[in-house]
């Protein structure tokens, strides 16, 4: 399945790759021209059809009963956990827990919680290379702050060298439900989560995490 927050790019990539898979047919007897042309139309179809995949996931009923438990916003590797200062939305002491998504992962995001969505900013910014720790703060960004009956949280859709473009289809006012798709970060990106500091995390650096699937916390409301 292809998302359809992908396809403004993912219907270029594969017409140019058709186009240019015709041109090497029609100059097949030329093999200085037709095979770097064959080489270039199966790059784009395969990047097209592997970066804008759309695997289905289940939210476990532990999760889904618990309404306290966090699943992961994106597909990536636990880059860091640390004690952090939200002033935002959350405006006091946090815990932060960010994923790293390579260009490799699935970059579909989801619903980490089940709740309200009571805040939401987009932030112009730099395009840093997603891993650095200032990229948290420095890059573009979006802000979105849900209100579950457990606590709240605060997560960031944050592009990186190569992701260009942040996508989301919620607004404040939404009710929102855990695993629900709410958008992409196209090309490799980070995403971070602010979540209250007695949250109990069942994560570790360099865990692979997998939308709406692994549990990565436990937020209370105390």
């Amino acid at each position: 399945m292809i998302t359809k927050y992908g396809l403004d790019n993912f219907i270029p990539m594969i017409v140019s790759g058709i186009i240019i898979g015709i041109i090497a047919f029609f100059t097949r007897f030329n093999l200085f021209i037709s095979i770097p042309l064959w080489v270039i139309s199966l790059f784009l179809i395969f990047m097209a059809l592997w970066f804008f995949r759309d695997p289905s996931r289940s939210v476990s009923m532990e999760a889904l009963s618990s309404n306290s438990i966090l699943v992961s916003p994106a597909d990536g590797t636990i880059l860091e956990i640390v004690e952090d200062i939200e002033n935002d939305y959350l405006q006091g002491k946090t815990k932060r827990i960010s994923i790293f998504l390579s260009p490799l992962d699935v970059h579909v995001n989801r619903i980490p919680i089940s709740g309200e969505i009571e805040y939401f900013k987009f932030v112009e910014g730099k395009k840093l290379i997603a891993s650095k720790p200032e990229s948290s703060f420095q890059n573009q960004q979006t802000h979105i702050g849900l209100n579950n009956p457990n606590g709240k949280i605060l997560f960031k859709q944050i592009v990186g060298a190569v992701a260009r473009r942040l996508v989301w289809d919620i607004k404040v006012g939404d009710k929102v439900k855990i695993g629900q798709k709410f958008g992409m970060m196209k090309f490799g990106s980070r995403m971070d989560i602010h979540i209250s500091p007695n949250s109990e995390i069942f994560v570790k650096v360099g865990d692979k995490v997998v939308a709406a699937e692994t549990k990565i916390a436990r937020i209370n409301a105390n």
